[in-house]
């Protein structure tokens, strides 16, 4: 039987062991957890979710939508699992962070076809193999991919967001909406704290004077040149936005766009949203609040949050380092490295930013790698597709500027629209448009 190792047991290498193994190959899965902590994950589980437990949206006119119903198309085992642990989160996907990592180790760890191993892997193995050792790569790996690639690796710093426990939360001040009455119509999924103007600034400028945690030295000497502070446009800390303009934040994640407070009947300065992060409902994530303050400033800046003045955390906000590679220059857009036909990258690593990035980018390479054992032609996806044109945009993207992507319709090729029409109607022809691509593409390669 045809075999492939796999290193990392995040989203991307689940999806990659899974759809690779349902084709008849077998697998070893590595996963250095929790034999090897990376400061950043909780558990021992594959396919943990560090930061927010939403996986994006579900409608079929966002961008999410459209990749997660690509997803449907390729039978992902993940978004299977995601939808069974499902919460209230109006139209965005969110799931019980621990009830979708032990159902995708379940399935992962029975499967007669997948071998996870529990250890560290320092080294490239010179068979095939699939590097899904996502943003938390240990150096040894790091070190060992820097030396095959000859090329530096990028790096970023990102923020994993505050939880804290619903009992804690003031619901005479907060109260449930999902905006535009979105989600369901007697509560709403999310738990809003609103600001008055003064609150606002108020909270602002204890932002803008709290004590952040100052990067640990071996994070910064990880690799020459890393500059601390550099961070994903995608996932900037709150006291970063802060720093930008006092009212960065009413226009960012604190946007109080679609609601209305009870009390007063008024649409609030800012808000500051959270969301369901557990099936009981007895923990909730301050949705977009990623902060690198250190704990006992984030315990009394935050319960300057009108709501949460006696808020008690879960778990505080904390920062981690990020690593992705030069996907334009080392990358095939069938995610094969571009000197070794039977090395392949999947997840952050590549640059596909993401939960449902992480896991598309997995399932591909997962079937590509198969395909390459069975000795059939590999998968290159339509660029019409969301699929196809993340895969093209992070292996043809310009190395000057290149970040982390995430789905979005501005990757897509434009539409030939022969009549004006508003965003909603676009985005639902680019989505009518990806559907049909992909359909047509799977029926002629047979898979």
């Amino acid at each position: 039987m045809n075999e492939i190792t796999i290193i990392g047991g995040g989203l991307a290498g689940s999806e990659a062991a899974w759809q690779a193994a349902q084709r008849g190959i077998k697998v070893r899965l590595y996963e250095m957890r929790p034999t090897t902590p990376t400061g950043a994950h909780l558990s021992g589980d594959l396919a943990e979710l560090v930061c927010s437990n939403s996986l994006g949206s579900n409608l079929s006119d966002r961008a999410s939508g459209v990749l997660k119903n690509e997803l449907r198309q390729l039978n992902s085992m993940l978004l299977e699992c995601a939808e069974a642990n499902a919460l209230p989160a109006g139209a965005a996907l969110a799931v019980d962070r621990e009830g979708f990592a032990h159902q995708v180790t379940q399935k992962i760890e029975s499967h007669p076809n997948i071998q996870v191993i529990r250890e560290e892997q320092s080294e490239i193995p010179q068979t095939p193999v699939i590097i899904a050792s996502g943003p938390l790569t240990s150096p040894a790996l790091s070190q060992s991919i820097a030396q095959l690639s000859g090329e530096e690796h990028l790096f970023f710093f990102d923020a994993i967001a505050p939880i804290v426990h619903a009992e804690s939360i003031n619901m005479e001040i907060a109260f449930r909406a999902s905006r535009y009455g979105k989600g369901d119509q007697d509560e709403g999924d999310y738990i809003n704290c609103p600001f008055t103007k003064d609150e606002y600034y108020a909270f602002v400028n204890a932002l803008q004077n709290a004590e952040r945690i100052e990067l640990r030295s071996f994070e910064e000497a990880i690799h020459e040149g890393v500059k601390a502070g550099h961070f994903f446009e995608g996932c900037l800390p709150i006291e970063v936005i802060a720093g930008r303009g006092i009212d960065s934040l009413a226009f960012g994640p604190m946007r109080p766009v679609g609601l209305r407070d009870p009390r007063s009947g008024k649409r609030p300065y800012g808000v500051v949203q959270l969301r369901q992060d557990n099936l009981a409902g007895s923990l909730y994530n301050l949705v977009g609040f990623q902060t690198n303050l250190k704990f006992s400033e984030q315990k009394r800046v935050l319960r300057l949050i009108p709501g949460l003045e006696n808020a008690e955390f879960e778990r505080f906000g904390q920062m981690h380092r990020n690593t992705f590679i030069s996907s334009p220059k080392l990358l095939r857009p069938t995610l094969q490295h571009i000197q070794r036909a039977d090395l392949f990258f999947a997840g952050q690593i590549t640059g596909v930013e993401g939960y449902m990035g992480n896991i598309a980018s997995g399932l591909l390479a997962g079937i590509n790698a198969a395909r390459l054992l069975n000795g059939k032609t590999l998968l290159t996806l339509p660029i019409e597709t969301m699929l196809g044109s993340l895969c093209h945009y992070i292996t043809h993207a310009d190395l000057k500027d290149f970040q982390p992507m995430k789905a979005n319709f501005g990757i897509l090729p434009t539409l030939p629209l022969e009549k004006k029409c508003g965003k909603r109607e676009r985005a639902q022809l680019y989505a009518e448009r990806a559907a049909n691509r992909l359909k047509i593409y799977l029926d002629e390669n047979h898979d």
